[in-house]
């Protein structure tokens, strides 16, 4: 990671010459100190110094959508209908007793004949936001319902909302990071730190995690990906995400030993 400092005459670009030059060595690495001073339209000398900031926050999956399949055969439609309907209407009851909104229920039925006999899929998409009454409500309509409903393994995923937070939480933390960088350096060299002038992101990553180690593009090898399959048959795991900041900050520096009047 980048962690340079340097500290610019306000408004131009360091010089080889006519400043002072010193190499300081930080906890993550060397970093490089540029001094240099500009006049101000009032006469006063203002100077500024320039920090790098990285950060990397993770969150795991805040949502899980769960597929519940029901189907029959029967000798006539209205047979058939009123069979699937039963055990959909009782899915739909369990779901929303475990406080799932309507919106996030998604239902799809499919009816066909196959020469004298009529069959009828039924397919209901849940999308659940607290994991627990997730469990919950698979448990019920598993130990409650005949074979013919199929309650699929959950599919974890991240919200729109999550991945917004995760960013903004990555930036932040990264310009929190470049701030007390700045201020130990301004305390090393006897300065004042003054407001920022400029904040700007140079760079930002983000990655999903499926498993312990392994991210969604890369495996760990065949042997590696067999056994993720084996363990994910017993018990899914959460995936998560992670995004990366690296962000530049200028701040103006005031001489510390300066009486305020």
């Amino acid at each position: 990671m980048d962690n340079r400092i340097r500290l610019l005459p306000g408004g131009t670009q360091p010089t080889s010459t006519g400043s002072p030059f010193a190499v300081i060595e930080a906890e993550q690495g060397v970093a490089e100190t540029l001094a240099g001073k500009r006049q101000s339209p009032a006469g006063s000398q203002a100077r500024e110094l320039q920090v790098t900031g990285t950060a990397e926050v993770s969150y795991p999956a805040d949502r899980a959508s769960v597929r519940l399949s029901v189907g029959n055969s029967k000798a006539t439609v209205n047979e058939v209908t009123s069979s699937v309907s039963r055990r959909l209407e009782y899915i739909l009851q369990a779901v929303r007793q475990h406080g799932v909104r309507e919106d996030d229920i998604t239902v799809r039925k499919f009816l066909h004949r196959d020469e004298e006999v009529y069959h009828m899929n039924a397919e209901v998409t849940v999308t659940f936001s607290d994991f627990e009454k997730m469990e919950q409500s698979c448990s019920v309509l598993l130990e409650k319902l005949d074979r013919s409903v199929s309650v699929g393994l959950p599919r974890f995923f991240h919200s729109a909302e999550c991945l917004n937070h995760i960013r903004q939480s990555a930036c932040v933390s990264a310009v929190e990071n470049a701030q007390q960088k700045a201020s130990r350096v301004s305390q090393l060299l006897g300065q004042s730190l003054g407001a920022p002038t400029l904040v700007r992101e140079e760079e930002m990553r983000e990655w999903r995690t499926q498993d312990e180690g392994e991210d969604e593009e890369g495996g760990g090898g065949r042997q590696g990906q067999e056994a993720a399959s084996t363990q994910a048959a017993s018990l899914p795991r959460i995936p998560s995400a992670t995004a990366f900041s690296r962000v530049s900050v200028y701040f103006r520096m005031r001489d510390g030993n300066r009486k305020k009047y």
